[in-house]
């Protein structure tokens, strides 16, 4: 956990029981878990960095095609995220 100092997120109490349950499967904490998502997921600028760094190390020119392309992935990797979790 960060050195930081602590706040507090408002949540229905639906979504805070199903934190606690899933950080008690995984013997952590409800702030560990939200730090570990939110660590997991990227923003879109860094989408776009990593996007950037694969078509070089493929040697591909970035262009609006294959910024496309990297979009259409991401897009498809979220909707199997949402899958996931249903």
């Amino acid at each position: 956990m960060s050195d930081s100092k602590p706040t507090s997120i408002k949540t229905s109490e639906a979504t805070r029981d199903r934190l606690r349950l899933l950080a008690q499967e995984r013997g952590t904490t409800i702030t560990e878990l939200l730090e570990e998502l939110a660590q997991s997921w990227l923003t879109r600028a860094e989408q776009e960095q990593r996007v950037r760094e694969a078509a070089a190390e493929l040697g591909l020119e970035y262009t609006e095609q294959v910024h496309q392309a990297g979009q259409s992935a991401w897009d498809k990797i979220r909707a199997h995220q949402g899958d996931a979790a249903a």
